[in-house]
């Protein structure tokens, strides 16, 4: 079977009413930065504050899928844009439904970036560039990976033995070596607020 004999249904429930179920637009918050930047930490605290103020919103990470529906892939280039593209998938479809999705994936480069956004509506996709030195990262190591990575444990470990690319056109940075994790994570939920208020998004359907 190819995709020209695949059709989806449309169902009854449009993002319009979703949106007024939830209070809030569907929203893929996708954070990008080193292993060790404070992506995870970040949307945890975000996370929470958000629950609590009546948020349909979820948390994803690599290593989240990688014990599951990723389960399969290794870390060769294909692998892991195959990882990164299922990733965006869920993350998509999580929005569809009505959720902010907090996901966090290193997301080393430009190019895989462009492929993420390929696969997500603009109106419902924000870019947020979490910085720290590779040095710092280094010395935060809180999976003990860089330190693997050095002593050449684990090859093309980005960062180590794989360039990152700053994100060109982030909708929002957060530098971890200057601002607290506090900080950053209420910087992130009002943008969040402000991104998916109804009265600003106005979805249609």
């Amino acid at each position: 079977m190819t995709r020209a004999n695949l059709a989806v249904q449309t169902g009854k429930v449009t993002r319009l009413d979703r949106a007024r179920r939830f209070g809030h637009t569907g929203l893929v918050v996708w954070m990008v930065g080193l292993s060790g930047s404070g992506k995870t930490s970040i949307a945890i605290e975000a996370e929470k504050a958000l629950f609590d103020g009546g948020y349909a919103v979820c948390r994803l990470d690599g290593d989240q899928l990688r014990m599951g529906l990723n389960a399969g892939l290794g870390f060769s280039p294909a692998d892991r844009e195959e990882n990164l593209r299922r990733a965006a998938e869920v993350a998509r479809l999580f929005a569809e439904a009505g959720m902010v999705v907090l996901a966090c994936f290193i997301s080393p480069t430009r190019r895989l970036r462009a492929i993420i956004r390929e696969r997500i509506p603009p109106e419902a996709y924000f870019e947020v560039y979490v910085r720290a030195s590779l040095e710092a990262c280094i010395q935060r190591d809180p999976k003990g990976f860089y330190r693997r990575a050095l002593a050449g444990e684990i090859p093309d470990y980005t960062g180590v033995g794989q360039a990152f690319e700053p994100p060109e056109r982030a909708g929002l940075l957060l530098d971890t070596e200057a601002l607290s994790l506090e900080q950053c994570a209420a910087a992130l939920v009002e943008q969040i607020i402000e991104r998916t208020a109804l009265d600003r998004s106005g979805p249609e359907s």
